[in-house]
């Protein structure tokens, strides 16, 4: 996704860039507002035929990191109006819209781009993440693949298609993702976790816990007092006592908190206590929130279970 991408590696959050054909569509009295915004943004008379995709784009990325938002999304826009047949102005608009939570908005760019672009691997990693987010598991999935087909040295390091896994019913190709995850992530509680919440399923609590992954060293606070609590040596107050206690910083608390509520509402639906797991899961979407791929996680879950 090199071409693409505004910082590095494949967690790449998009800061991208707008554009201008639009420009050619306003009446001759227009075209002076057109320049006086120019002088604002760049400081010097540019006329708006002459500004690039990568100019808009540039000017997007600084309205983003100024935290402009909406300016940002409106040059990405003319960003994608200058050039339709320019992936980037798409990926970027993508990016905003995925980062505001627009989801439906985030895919149909990142739909764009994939007809521009069929081999663009992070994007089909982006689209299946929105797809998870709105629920859309199956899809999710399919994106997933696909990106692993295109590059195969993603698979041991999918995670998050081994969640949308679960989600499908597909255990025992869940369980296998989060055993090949453990190769290149050997101390996460969360994928031990997610493997056994997969054997589980398949084969019932005691034999998931007999075959527990190996975990001795995640030093995020609650992880060993969850971990403890599913291969049965720990209980559910030492988890919560975890959770509130250490660090005084309000946000690091709740942080631990969701983790707590999360893992503790899966514990419970995996020994079959509909009413403790819905509490739990409810209490990490709606009361302990976090802004990434995990506080997703249990929201598509909340959601799942007030559907039922």
């Amino acid at each position: 996704m090199g071409r693409y991408s505004m910082g590095g590696g494949s967690s790449v959050r998009p800061r991208s860039i707008p554009s201008q054909q639009q420009r050619r569509l306003r009446p001759q009295w227009a075209r002076p507002l057109s320049l006086i915004a120019s002088l604002a943004v760049l400081g010097s008379v540019v006329l708006a035929e002459d500004v690039s995709v990568t100019d808009l784009l540039s000017q997007a990325r600084s309205a983003y990191r100024s935290g402009d938002h909406s300016r940002a999304i409106s040059l990405a826009t003319r960003a994608v109006e200058r050039d339709p047949q320019d992936p980037r102005g798409f990926f970027f608009r993508g990016g905003l819209h995925e980062m505001q939570g627009r989801h439906h908005r985030a895919i149909a760019d990142y739909d764009v781009v994939l007809k521009l672009d069929p081999n663009a691997v992070e994007v089909y990693n982006r689209r299946g993440s929105e797809h998870f987010k709105l629920g859309h598991i199956e899809a999710s999935i399919a994106d997933f693949d696909r990106a692993i087909e295109l590059n195969p040295r993603q698979e041991p390091h999918h995670w998050q298609r081994g969640i949308s896994y679960y989600y499908a019913g597909l255990f025992e190709k869940g369980r296998a993702q989060f055993q090949s995850h453990q190769q290149v992530n050997a101390n996460d509680v969360e994928n031990a976790v997610w493997h056994f919440l997969c054997g589980a399923r398949l084969e019932g609590v005691k034999q998931a816990r007999q075959s527990l992954l190996n975990i001795e060293g995640d030093r995020r606070v609650p992880m060993m007092e969850i971990y403890r609590l599913f291969k049965g040596e720990g209980s559910i107050v030492e988890v919560m006592w975890a959770a509130r206690g250490g660090d005084n910083d309000p946000e690091v608390r709740h942080r631990q908190l969701f983790y707590a509520h999360l893992y503790l509402g899966l514990y419970h639906e995996a020994l079959g206590d509909e009413t403790e797991a819905r509490r739990h899961l409810v209490l990490a979407a709606d009361r302990y929130p976090v802004n990434h791929y995990m506080g997703d996680v249990a929201r598509v879950h909340a959601d799942r279970l007030r559907q039922q």
